[in-house]
């Protein structure tokens, strides 16, 4: 039995891929057990460090605040990202020239620039050009710089995914009179979501964690900025960060969870037809062929 990309393991194959495996794992756990030793040896596991997350103060007055501005400028830059980056990338395959070239010439300056230069950009923007609240301007800045990069990234998700159709979509369109932005909307994009699915919903992810890049430079209080202040007032920096990191891990976790569930849902509705014919409704039709091929066969076209 082979499979597209490479033949199926052996018996030999089989063994030595679990011996990799076994040893891998016995690789791991020892790894973690140094991990464990060292924040032992470092009296980092104390129970006094990890008490504060215990009670309701740790969580009210610095993570959970923290973490709703996290989802705040996450989803701010999401809600206007993925439509704003679905324009640009259709606009990249405009027939016309003067919609074709600005479109790209947009999407290849801000996916070159690192997204913490776009975030400073924009905030000594708002500071030297807009009236924008002092205790505002951080999620503005932030905001700002996530939609101009992720935009642009997202522009090329979704030319990548409109050009992996076949062209056969765009021809059979093309034959029946639709002009091309019927086509666009009613035949090629509703197909390349499935296909897009995975690569936007990774970069919806980027999106969630780059939030932590306007706490570190712009004083953002998202869940990283709100950290610091909780470990310097409990004096517990690593147990803290280990917190906060199986937040993002678990907030990541059913992002992609979902994804992975809506795209199975949209595979499995791809795949219906939508047409549920009866019994009786199945003898009519069987009869009316049974029938139309007697009367060709018997003596020529009714």
């Amino acid at each position: 039995m082979t499979s597209v990309l490479y033949d199926a393991p052996g018996p030999k194959a089989k063994r030595r891929n679990v011996l990799f495996s076994v040893l891998f794992f016995v690789l791991l756990a020892l790894l973690l057990w140094w991990i464990w030793q060292t924040l032992d040896d470092k009296g980092q596991l104390e129970w006094a460090l990890w008490k504060p997350f215990t009670t309701s103060e740790a969580w009210t007055t610095y993570l959970l605040p923290g973490l709703a501005d996290t989802l705040k400028a996450a989803a701010l830059s999401m809600v206007i990202a993925l439509p704003l980056g679905a324009v640009l990338g259709i606009a990249r395959m405009s027939d016309h020239r003067w919609v074709r070239i600005p479109a790209g010439a947009v999407v290849e300056f801000f996916r070159a620039i690192p997204v913490l230069l776009l975030m400073l950009f924009a905030n000594e923007f708002y500071v030297r050009s807009t009236g924008i609240p002092s205790d505002e301007r951080p999620l503005y800045a932030v905001v700002t710089g996530l939609v101009l990069y992720n935009a642009s990234v997202l522009a090329e998700i979704v030319r990548a995914g409109i050009l992996s159709l076949p062209k056969g979509q765009s021809e059979a369109a093309m034959a029946i009179g639709l002009r091309k932005s019927q086509t666009m909307s009613s035949i090629l994009l509703p197909q390349a979501v499935t296909a897009m699915l995975p690569a936007i919903v990774s970069q919806l992810v980027v999106i969630v964690k780059d939030t932590a890049l306007g706490g570190v430079m712009l004083g953002f209080t998202e869940l990283l900025n709100t950290r610091s202040t909780l470990a310097a007032n409990y004096a517990n920096v690593v147990p803290s960060f280990i917190v906060v990191a199986v937040i993002f891990i678990v907030l990541n976790f059913i992002l992609t969870s979902f994804a992975s569930w809506l795209e199975r849902r949209l595979r499995r509705s791809k795949r219906s037809t939508g047409a549920v014919l009866g019994a009786d409704k199945v003898d009519d039709v069987n009869a009316a062929e049974v029938g139309g091929s007697y009367g060709t066969g018997a003596g020529g076209s009714i």
